[in-house]
């Protein structure tokens, strides 16, 4: 009886870590996120990139097909939003953060951009994962 009480206490523990670590987890990359946002807003397309994984595997898959590495993000967006009445002002809804793995998850969300040009809306689908102690968008799907 007693190594069965010692099991679940192990186990009640384990599950209460985990729980704590996700909920950490999701917190940071909801920050992550807010950062974006607040750059994307300020027309500050670099600012925004530094939530994306700085390495030529980064995937992009938007409209006009997948596009790989960060410097080719980055160029991207600077083409189809070159000025402040392109960037506007991005909103989120986030509709769910799944852990996939113990150093990644997936955010599904919509997007709004208020903008002077013509609003834009659009879903994404987001992969982060966590490198060298930061979360970082290693996948994104917009559209």
């Amino acid at each position: 009886m007693r190594k069965l009480i010692t099991l679940f206490c192990f186990l009640a523990f384990g599950i209460t870590h985990a729980q704590i670590n996700k909920d950490s987890d999701i917190k940071a990359i909801n920050k992550v996120l807010k950062k974006q946002r607040i750059a994307w807003s300020n027309n500050d397309i670099e600012g925004y990139m530094e939530g994306y994984w700085k390495s030529d595997s980064l995937a992009f898959y938007g409209n006009k097909g997948v596009t790989y590495g960060w410097e080719n993000t980055l160029d991207h967006y600077l083409t189809y939003y070159p000025t402040a009445a392109y960037t506007g002002k991005l909103s989120f809804k986030i509709n769910a953060v799944n852990n996939i793995a113990p150093d990644a998850y997936y955010v599904l969300g919509e997007y709004h951009i208020k903008r002077e040009v013509g609003n834009a809306d659009g879903f994404f689908m987001l992969v982060f994962k966590k490198i060298n102690g930061d979360w970082k968008i290693i996948a994104d799907t917009s559209t």
